[in-house]
């Protein structure tokens, strides 16, 4: 054994000998430390669901023995109240443990050579089995990425989001859950891309992967995602894929996404978006806040003609202007709800005037203004038609008196023709009559010029000199 150089291909029978003696302790030795870590990550995931019951697990291979862990874990998962056993014999044990797997089956879950014994006796390596699966199923499975394609397993989905994420990010590339993770960059983009403030990505090209992934995971701890590793589980050459992917999924999970077959904003869109919301939100203001300063003009024309254009154009911006910003409105309401996710997540901070009740107030001032116009200006329009009326009344009188005089007129000159013969007056009852007409139609004139004169209308003299 001991010409055996490592390093070296083995020259001899006994050299090939314990250089496979020498592989399969490195083999056992890595096997060891990933089930280490799995066992580690899996219990906090764990964890981080059964305190929603006011459960703790401290050794994920015996506290989950008696079955009833697990089913508190499933239903946290699921939302189902399950039957369970309450004694505390090895049956009531298994047949907790088969609850727990009859309800997996059910939900379609496929369980590779998993009994109750083998749970029940701790089995370490099909308990971490188990867990996996359980966090494949709830978990991992519920990835969505707009646009992936149909048949990707929900590994591939999440590497494709992680992928989408940090696109444009200098030096990075993530193309596994493994050895791509062990400088901790990727975790601090995919966080920079939903936090900038959070993380300097100048600093982290200088900084060492031990502090990378501190800074990552306390971060992202922050932020809601329960610390599943630790940055001496990640600082390997090849971290454990598992743990990694269930930490990664729980990043997606605590995160703002785009729920599938629904409407949301995507982490590489919020600041483009957010910018259309404000240039929506700023020209609707100003369209309110003009046409509030056209509304509160109360004088109005006092020519008919223009006071009547000038109604008609009131009507047209009532029921079709309006009509157009209320759209635009809730089109601003539609948009900020889709951002609300984003503001609570701290990405977006709203400034003051940029919430949707701030516009409802500005709108609130406008409908106010255009209620008092309406108040005003259609009173106004209904006096001056009722002017237009009386000075119409007043030309057709006018025409009508001078229809009578010349009547009274031309009566007037066949009685002179008459007297000029030697005849006697014929008419002179028909050229009283009308003189007395044209008198009382001459009274009820200057009636009605009185009300024009007293009412201001714009013709008025123009009328009483005809």
């Amino acid at each position: 054994m001991a010409s055996y150089v490592p390093g070296q291909l083995p020259t001899t029978f006994a050299e090939e000998k314990e250089y496979v003696q020498a592989y399969e302790d490195v083999l056992e030795r890595y096997k060891d430390e990933r089930d280490r870590v799995q066992k580690k990550t899996f219990t906090k995931w764990i964890n981080k669901h059964l305190i929603k019951v006011r459960k703790h697990i401290s050794d994920l291979y015996e506290d989950l023995r008696d079955g009833h862990n697990l089913i508190s874990l499933l239903e946290v998962l699921s939302g189902v109240t399950l039957p369970r056993e309450k004694g505390r014999m090895r049956f009531h044990r298994l047949q907790n443990v088969q609850i727990a797997l009859d309800y997996l089956k059910q939900r379609q879950v496929k369980l590779v050579n998993i009994r109750n014994d083998d749970i029940t006796d701790g089995n370490p390596k099909l308990t971490l089995g188990l867990i996996w699966t359980i966090i494949l199923h709830f978990q991992i499975s519920e990835i969505y990425v707009g646009g992936e394609s149909g048949d990707m397993s929900a590994k591939e989905k999440l590497l494709l989001w992680t992928q989408k994420l940090t696109e444009g990010y200098s030096g990075l590339k993530c193309s596994n859950f493994t050895s791509s993770w062990s400088d901790g960059k990727v975790f601090n983009a995919i966080i920079h891309k939903y936090r900038p403030d959070l993380i300097d990505m100048e600093k982290v090209a200088l900084q060492s992967n031990q502090e990378n992934l501190e800074q990552a995971f306390a971060v992202a701890e922050a932020l809601g995602v329960t610390r599943l590793l630790d940055p001496e589980d990640v600082d390997v050459p090849s971290p454990d894929e598992k743990s990694v992917l269930t930490y990664v999924s729980s990043i997606y999970e605590s995160f703002p996404k785009v729920p599938e077959g629904g409407e949301g904003v995507n982490a590489n869109e919020v600041d483009s978006k957010w910018q259309e919301y404000q240039n929506k939100v700023n020209y609707l203001f100003e369209w309110i806040r003009q046409h509030i300063i056209l509304m509160s003009d109360k004088a109005f024309p006092h020519n008919p003609v223009e006071l009547k254009a000038l109604y008609n154009e009131y009507v047209h911006f009532k029921e079709t202007e309006i009509p157009a910003k209320e759209a635009e409105k809730a089109q601003i309401q539609h948009l900020y709800k889709l951002f609300e996710v984003w503001i609570e997540f701290g990405r977006i901070l709203l400034p003051q005037g940029y919430h949707p009740n701030d516009v409802e107030e500005e709108w609130g001032k406008l409908i106010i203004e255009m209620l008092e116009r309406e108040k005003a200006l259609r009173p106004a329009v209904d006096r001056l038609e009722l002017l237009l009326q009386i000075a119409n009344k007043i030309q057709n009188g006018a025409l009508n008196c001078e229809e009578k005089i010349t009547l009274a007129k031309n009566t007037l000159q066949a009685d002179a023709a008459h007297i000029e013969s030697g005849q006697q007056v014929q008419y002179e009852t028909e050229v009283l009559m009308y003189l007395e007409e044209c008198e009382q139609i001459i009274r009820q004139l200057q009636i009605d010029v009185q009300i024009l004169r007293d009412e201001k209308y714009y013709q008025v003299e123009q009328i009483a000199m005809r």
